[in-house]
């Protein structure tokens, strides 16, 4: 039986310096019937050159050229070119495993469609791997051993972008890269989310993740926090806000302003609440901020928790739990 074809889409943009080792892991797939759709969004280092003699004696790699600009506009010039029946992403600045196309490819064949296949990832970095980015690795993780990404889904992206596996009917059903929207990957999660597709555990690492100071989270504006903020409150109101809960935003700092503006723009309404003694019973655009307690006269409440201290997420957990307020059906954590 012929092993399905699995089509693998990486925009590169000034990798030069990681380009082999990336295109290497590729080569080094213990499942070898893929092909590789490497898209150069306008380099101006030799990563051209680079790519393309690998393509030379690799029949399976395919270079092309951009025609637009950016990630999207990337993806979607790759994905229009691709032939498998499987689509997955890779950065052209990391590295697969040895096994990472098999792992995913047999999550998939073994689950079906409407399936995430996902893996364990491991940030590495010449000069040490950040706290927060090892944090974020570690959460990460702990989700997807369980399968039970979406449950965090409102805090941070809850599916490494360069580590998973869809059908293709699927990715289409969800609409592909089509969306204009950063960050993309966020996006893209939000969209498996919506349309019910179960992401499959694993208890494997089976991509290594790089970080440095110019890679394009790190730098580009379209993965600033405002971006995040906005995108996750549109996703919220289109699949999880409920009309008939009484909507409140717990915490007054950066996020919970922009929350909240993004909801007076939308003429939707919402109580304000937050534990500030500075903040209480003032105003902020129009809207007076109310202490915490004022939660548990406020009938059938949805909470949307903006407070990013860990410890003080902890003391609110522990406050809505003596509520009675269910995680997710009444509370959702936004940072």
């Amino acid at each position: 039986m012929q092993k399905p074809l699995v089509s693998i889409l990486t925009p590169f943009k000034n990798t030069a310096a990681f380009l082999e080792e990336c295109l290497d892991s590729i080569q080094k797939q213990t499942y070898s019937n893929w092909e590789l759709l490497i898209v150069d969004d306008n380099s101006t280092d030799n990563s051209y050159a680079i790519v393309a003699s690998f393509a030379a004696t690799d029949r399976r790699i395919r270079l092309i050229k951009n025609k637009g600009e950016g990630i999207i506009n990337a993806l979607q010039l790759a994905y229009s070119k691709s032939s498998g029946t499987m689509v997955t992403r890779m950065d052209s600045d990391d590295v697969m495993m040895p096994n990472k196309l098999e792992v995913l490819v047999n999550g998939l064949l073994t689950n079906g469609k409407k399936h995430v296949a996902i893996g364990l990832v491991s940030y590495f970095n010449a000069n040490g791997v950040g706290p927060g980015y090892k944090r974020y690795e570690t959460w990460l993780n702990q989700l997807t051993k369980t399968g039970e990404n979406y449950t965090e889904i409102y805090k941070e992206c809850v599916i490494p972008s360069p580590c998973w596996l869809v059908y293709k009917d699927d990715l289409d059903a969800c609409g592909a890269f089509s969306p204009q929207i950063y960050p993309e990957d966020y996006d893209l999660t939000f969209r498996f989310y919506k349309y019910g597709y179960t992401c499959i555990p694993c208890n494997e690492v089976i991509h290594k993740w790089r970080d440095y100071s110019t890679r394009t989270s790190r730098t580009h504006v379209h993965y600033a926090q405002n971006h995040f903020t906005t995108l996750k409150v549109r996703h919220f109101l289109d699949i999880d806000y409920n009309p008939n809960k009484n909507l409140v935003i717990w915490g007054a700092g950066t996020k919970g302003k922009l929350m909240a503006r993004l909801f007076l723009e939308a003429n939707i309404p919402f109580y304000w609440i937050c534990d500030n003694p500075n903040k209480i019973g003032k105003s902020i655009y129009g809207k007076t901020m109310l202490d915490f307690k004022a939660l548990s006269k406020i009938d059938v409440p949805q909470s949307l928790i903006t407070v990013a201290n860990p410890k003080a997420q902890e003391e609110i957990r522990a406050f809505l739990n003596k509520l009675n307020l269910k995680p997710f059906a009444d509370y959702i954590f936004f940072c």
